[in-house]
Parts: C-alpha cells; sequence; structure tokens
C-alpha cells in the first residue's frame, strides 16, 4: 500500500538527515566535491600522512646530524668553517617554513605545496649524492697516484655540495610545516569526536616522528661513517621518493579545506593594519560612534588592541566604503598581536633546546663513556635518550594523563594548551639546574683527581650523570613541543594553518641563532683580563654550570612573563582549547 505524502516526506526527511550530518563543512576532496565525515580524513588519511613526516625526519637528520663529518673529512674544511657553514644551513632551515607556509597559505595550498617541496627533497638529495659519489672517486684516485697533497674536492664540487643543501632546505621549508597543518586538517575541531582525536594526533605525529630521529641517529650515521658516504646520502633519497609515493596514494582519502577568502590572509590582515594607521588620529568616541553605526558589539577578544577598530572607520568625505576592512579582518589581525607576547616568551625555550646537541654532548666527550672492557658510547648517541623519553611519555601522556585531566576539567585535551607549554618551560628549566649541578660535579671530580690541565683525560665519572638532564629535556618536549604545534595552530586565522605551524618552528631555529649569540658574547666578555671563559677549549677550566644557571635564571623569568601573558590570553571562540 502506498503511503500518503507526508509520510513519504517524512521518511525521505529520515534518509536525507544522516547524509546531511555527514558532511563535513567547509572541506571537499580532491576533486571539488563535498566530502562524507565516515569515507574521509580523521586517522585513515592521518596515518598517510604520520607516514611522510616520519620519512622526512629521517631523511633531514640523516643529512644534517653527521654533516659537520663531511664538510671537515671528504671536502676538508677546517672546523671553524665546517661548524659555521653548518649553523648557518640549519638557521636557514629552520626560519625558511616561514617562507614556506606563506606560499602556502596565499597562492598553492598545502597539499600542492607538499608535492612540489617533496620534488625539490627529491632533486636536492640526487644532487647530494652525485656530489659525494663524484668527491670520492676524486679522492681515490687522488689517493691511487700517491698525490696527498692535491686530494680536495674542486670548488666546483664544494659549490655543488652546498648548492644541494639549500637545495633541501628549500623543500624542507615547504615540507615541514604543511605536512603538520595537512594533517591536522583531516581532523574536524567542531565535532567532538574528532576534536579528541586531533589532539591525540599532535602526540602521535611527534612520537613518531622522534622514533624515525632515533633510527636514522643509529643507521645512517653508521653507513656514513663506516660504510659510504654516497650510499648515506643515497638511502635518504629512495625514502624520499618512497614518502611521495605514500602521499600520493591517500589523496582519495584526504580533506582539502575550502578558502573561501576573495583576498590573501596576508593581505587582509596587513591591509587591517595599514588602515587602522591611516585613520589613528580619529578620536575613540569617534571610533565608537562609529563602530555601533555598523552595528559592532565587541566581545571579549576585541577589548583587546582597540587601535585596530580604527581599521572600520571611513574618513568624512572618502570614497572608500567598497574597500571598507570586516569585523572579521580586523578580529583576524587581533589574533595574530595576541600571539606575539606568547611567542616572544617561548623563546628562552627555544635556547634551551638548542643545548641538547650541542654543549650536552661536549661534556659527555670528556667523561667515563665505557660499557664492559672494550665498547664505549658515542657522546652524540646520549641525545637518544631525549627521544626515548618522547616516545614512552607521550605513550603515558596520552593514554593515562589525558583521560585523567579530561575527567576533570571536560575539556578535549584535559589541560589547556597554554597550561602544556608552561609545563614544558617549567620541565626545561629544571633540566638546566640539574646539568648546572652535574657540571659542578664533574669540575669537582676532574680538581679531586688533578685533570684540570688535562683536557683530553677521561674523568673518573660515568656519562650517565647525564641521563637525567636529557630525559627532563625529552619530557619537556612532550608538553611544550607538542603544545606550541597545537596551539599555534589552532589559534591562527583559518587561512593560515600552515604559518602556525612556521610560527612555532620559528621559535627553535631563532632560539639556535640566540644560542649562538649569547654564547660569543659570553666569550668575550668572560674571557678578558686573561681569564679563563666560561666555554674554554678545556672544560675542565671551563664553566658550563655558569651558563647552565644563567639559562635556568633566564627561564624563570621567561616563565613568569609566559604566565603573565598567557592568564590574561583569551582563545580563538572556534578552538576547544
Amino acid at each position: 500500500m502506498a503511503g500518503s505524502p507526508a509520510t513519504e516526506a517524512n521518511i525521505s526527511d529520515a534518509i536525507e538527515t544522516p547524509l546531511l550530518d555527514d558532511v563535513v563543512d567547509g572541506n571537499v576532496d580532491y576533486k571539488g566535491r563535498p566530502v562524507k565525515r565516515s569515507k574521509s580524513g580523521r586517522w585513515k588519511s592521518a596515518s598517510f600522512i604520520i607516514c611522510v613526516e616520519m620519512a622526512e625526519r629521517f631523511v633531514y637528520y640523516g643529512i644534517s646530524v653527521n654533516l659537520i663529518s663531511y664538510l671537515t673529512g671528504p671536502l676538508g674544511q677546517s672546523t671553524a668553517t665546517a661548524a659555521e657553514n653548518v649553523n648557518a644551513w640549519s638557521g636557514t632551515a629552520q626560519m625558511l617554513p616561514l617562507l614556506g607556509a606563506f606560499v602556502a597559505d596565499s597562492f598553492l595550498g598545502r597539499y600542492r605545496t607538499i608535492l612540489i617541496s617533496s620534488l625539490l627533497y627529491i632533486l636536492g638529495l640526487g644532487f647530494l649524492t652525485l656530489s659525494t659519489v663524484f668527491t670520492s672517486v676524486k679522492l681515490s684516485e687522488c689517493q691511487n697516484a700517491a698525490k696527498v697533497t692535491t686530494c680536495s674536492p674542486s670548488e666546483f664540487q664544494v659549490i655543488f655540495f652546498i648548492f644541494a643543501l639549500y637545495l633541501i632546505a628549500v623543500a624542507q621549508g615547504g615540507h615541514k610545516p604543511c605536512v603538520q597543518a595537512f594533517g591536522a586538517d583531516q581532523f574536524d575541531g567542531r565535532d567532538p569526536k574528532e576534536s579528541k582525536a586531533k589532539s591525540s594526533f599532535f602526540n602521535w605525529l611527534f612520537s613518531a616522528s622522534c622514533g624515525a630521529i632515533t633510527v636514522a641517529l643509529v643507521i645512517l650515521t653508521y653507513i656514513q661513517d663506516n660504510l659510504s658516504w654516497g650510499l648515506g646520502f643515497g638511502i635518504p633519497c629512495f625514502i624520499m621518493c618512497f614518502a611521495l609515493i605514500l602521499f600520493l596514494l591517500g589523496t582519495t582519502t584526504y580533506r582539502f579545506q575550502v578558502n573561501s577568502a576573495e583576498m590573501s590572509p596576508f593581505v587582509s590582515i596587513g591591509r587591517v593594519f595599514l588602515k587602522a594607521a591611516r585613520n589613528w588620529i580619529t578620536t575613540s568616541s569617534a571610533s565608537s560612534m562609529q563602530e555601533e553605526s555598523q552595528g559592532f558589539l565587541p566581545y571579549q577578544g576585541s577589548q583587546e588592541f582597540q587601535f585596530l577598530n580604527k581599521a572600520l572607520l571611513v574618513p568624512d568625505g572618502s570614497e572608500e566604503e567598497r574597500n571598507l576592512c570586516s569585523i572579521g579582518e580586523v578580529e583576524e589581525a587581533k589574533a595574530i598581536l595576541r600571539l606575539f607576547p606568547i611567542w616572544a616568551t617561548c623563546l628562552v625555550y627555544g635556547i634551551v633546546y638548542a643545548q641538547s646537541s650541542t654543549l650536552f654532548t661536549k661534556q659527555g666527550v670528556t667523561m667515563d663513556r665505557s660499557i664492559g672492557p672494550s665498547f664505549e658510547v658515542p657522546a652524540a648517541s646520549l641525545e637518544s635518550f631525549i627521544s626515548v623519553s618522547i616516545v614512552v611519555f607521550i605513550a603515558i601522556y596520552d593514554r593515562i594523563l589525558v583521560p585523567i585531566a579530561r575527567s576533570i576539567t571536560t575539556r578535549p585535551s584535559g589541560i589547556t594548551l597554554l597550561q602544556r607549554i608552561g609545563t614544558g618551560i617549567v620541565l626545561s628549566f629544571l633540566s638546566m639546574v640539574i646539568a648546572a649541578l652535574v657540571e659542578t660535579k664533574r669540575l669537582q671530580t676532574a680538581q679531586e683527581y688533578g685533570l684540570d690541565d688535562k683536557p683530553k683525560a677521561t674523568i673518573p665519572m660515568s656519562v650517565f650523570w647525564l641521563t637525567p638532564q636529557y630525559l627532563f629535556l625529552g619530557v619537556s618536549e612532550v608538553f611544550a613541543i607538542v603544545g606550541m604545534q597545537e596551539f599555534f595552530y589552532d589559534q591562527v586565522p583559518s587561512g593560515l594553518k600552515s604559518t602556525g605551524f612556521a610560527l612555532y618552528l620559528s621559535i627553535l631555529g631563532i632560539g639556535s641563532f640566540l644560542s649562538s649569540i649569547l654564547i660569543s658574547v659570553l666569550q668575550k666578555a668572560t674571557s678578558r683580563h686573561g681569564h679563563e671563559s666560561w666555554f674554554s677549549d678545556n672544560l675542565n677550566k671551563a664553566h658550563l654550570d655558569y651558563f647552565y644557571f644563567l639559562l635556568a635564571g633566564l627561564s624563570a623569568i621567561a616563565l613568569a612573563a609566559f604566565a603573565y601573558f598567557a592568564k590574561s590570553y583569551v582563545y580563538n571562540q572556534a578552538s576547544n582549547t
């Protein structure tokens, strides 16, 4: 029997409603069609992206961690020159994500930027491998001819190698922020379940990256030092090819965010600052009257940076009404300004972060690294304690601590992102205090055994005394680094998600530069009047303990400033943090 029209309408509504609910607003598939929640994104897509990120981190650290050994070895550079080249390349690589994010958010989009960056990565790695093979062949021919004095690469080979390195740096600048942001795009923050999953995504992405880095530290460094530089640089090239194929295989599952803005978000935000500056002389009362006439009722966040509200005004007699800034554009500009104090107060953390691969290692070189009668632990390998602590603690944090905190606070992430970052800064402060105390103990041991003037002597103190400072720094990264990733992604305007990741990366890049500047200044200041520098080549007469205490003090000041700004920070209303 046929049903009535009303019954048929109800059945139709029942069928269509789930379909409408299943559509993810503001997202499309690779063909530009609306995407269904059940068939796109989430962990299915994120798993491809996590694997791609693991491959990229394996490649990048496989090149960077042992780079100074290649420069001082086959390329024949002095230690000072090689160190300068490594620092310049590393700093550039850490700052280029700002450019890559700008290109992605303004022009290409994240997916296309990842594709192009991957191709540049492969090209750079191919050039790097060719360069090392050519250099190896020339050195081999030179040695066979017994012309040792002329066994050095040509200027062209050196330039070609450096060009390949910076091509990799450019590729990494586009790849790094976009892969992380594109992965987070696969989770809808407006859906409670997916919001929780997105918070876990940041944890597991970082954990997987650290696992890949550990493998690179162990395997590639061994191949490069003991087998072949060509093979050691060639393997990353093949890994990057595999990563690109894997990324493409996930294309049909990805969610692509729709950018409905008529102009670049950088242009619209810049326009707000420009118009606010042009209307600077407008009185506050006039500004308020204009806002009221436009129906602008500011919410809590709008109480900050009220001078930007002047961008909403049109001077009397002006014909600029068509180019008037919208309320949304003004609020996006304010959102960027609100981030600056948080970003600035995290820079000291970036300085502390830079110590693990430099001064921590120098400490370890002077200590007893023997295990058993014949095996000696490489000092640089102690950095693997950071990766191990991250992998272990992220599982504890995500599976135990977050559910407990979530049951108390009802927040999807358990605690707020700023609380998470602040906890990381506290742990980095403790890491510096522990490092200073261990260094004080090391210096006392050197004095007790009369090794002050014997910089190459092994101090009878186990290198594993350094383990706590590595572990505390590793656990601090679980809180601070992952917290910064999620915070800057969530809090930037929707059109600037890649830039959000670049902001967090810039903290580490600028922190590295600031660390170098601080060490250089202290080197000159403490070596005056014939005194031993804090960073003397003879570490038994140096005072790294003073430097660590200084960093602990700076961390305490930064933490106080961070707490002050965090207390008054107004979260993006679209965020669940």
